[in-house]
């Protein structure tokens, strides 16, 4: 089985080219991948289809001949991953599947368009819901928070003046309310930082992932962050530098929606004999 590896802002994935959908790929299968000492190691799997092939993007292959089957590296299916669709889409263009700069691919949250711009790339993004205000909770302490729909779901919580980001334990999954979140949830926990030119917030950003646990970034998880930020400021528009331990990415809302921009990289390919 050929791969390659690539991640965005240290959020790394395991890339399969499966054009025609003939690939076994089972929860067993992602999670033998993704593990970091028997496996490759990733954050998740992107598996690349042609959405034609594929029965959940069948009825779009239209909108976009790539589908971005995306899962968590525990084998569970995720239906957005904003880093893993900027890495999906550097893959596109350096395998030759896509012509220019600029094309659509689809997801389980819907269609978007990436914008390669050197080591830069952008997404359209679906526009964050935000939802009910919810707690997240980290043995001792409860984080009141937002949550906030992506196409998957957040629960953005704002640490209180005095309480250490750096400090979390994040090693173990912080607690939710499962009535609020039934399939589970990607839980941000934010500080704010002081200005910086060219943008109209900062912020600190770390992550658990739902089925993979904390991770250097999360795209729609910046994306989530920057549209409660922006909210609580009283911004209708604006860019917001979120840093993650991983690198930076720009969440930006602008009049005609929302986009996440920051690097992708291919790092390694080659061939795995892995089985589940």
């Amino acid at each position: 089985m050929q791969f390659t590896k690539g991640h965005g802002a240290g959020n790394d994935f395991v890339i399969l080219e499966d054009p025609d959908g003939g690939l076994a790929l089972t929860p067993a299968l992602v999670a033998a991948l993704c593990d970091r000492h028997r496996g490759i190691g990733a954050d998740g799997v992107l598996r690349v289809v042609r959405s034609a092939k594929h029965p959940e993007a069948a009825d779009g292959a239209a909108e976009a001949e790539w589908f971005m089957d995306y899962w968590n590296a525990d084998g569970t299916i995720a239906e957005m991953c904003g880093n893993g669709v900027r890495v999906f889409a550097r893959y596109l263009a350096a395998a030759g599947l896509v012509d220019g700069d600029s094309f659509p691919i689809l997801t389980r949250a819907g269609l978007v368009r990436a914008v390669i711009d050197g080591d830069v790339i952008a997404v359209d993004m679906p526009a964050p819901r935000l939802g009910v205000a919810s707690t997240a909770t980290i043995s001792p302490l409860a984080i009141p928070g937002t949550a906030v729909d992506v196409g998957n779901p957040h629960l953005v919580g704002v640490l209180p003046e005095g309480v250490d980001l750096d400090g979390l334990d994040l090693t173990r999954e912080p607690g939710f309310d499962p009535a609020v979140f039934p399939a589970g949830v990607n839980v941000e926990f934010v500080t704010p930082l002081g200005p910086l030119d060219g943008f109209d917030a900062h912020v600190r950003m770390r992550v658990h992932e739902r089925g993979s646990g904390e991770t250097l970034a999360c795209g729609s998880g910046a994306l989530a962050v920057a549209a409660v930020t922006l909210h609580d400021a009283g911004l209708t528009t604006g860019a917001v530098a979120v840093d993650l331990p991983g690198g930076r990415l720009v969440a930006t809302r602008g009049d005609s929606g929302w986009t996440l921009a920051g690097p992708a990289v291919l790092v390694a390919s080659g061939e795995t004999t892995l089985r589940a």
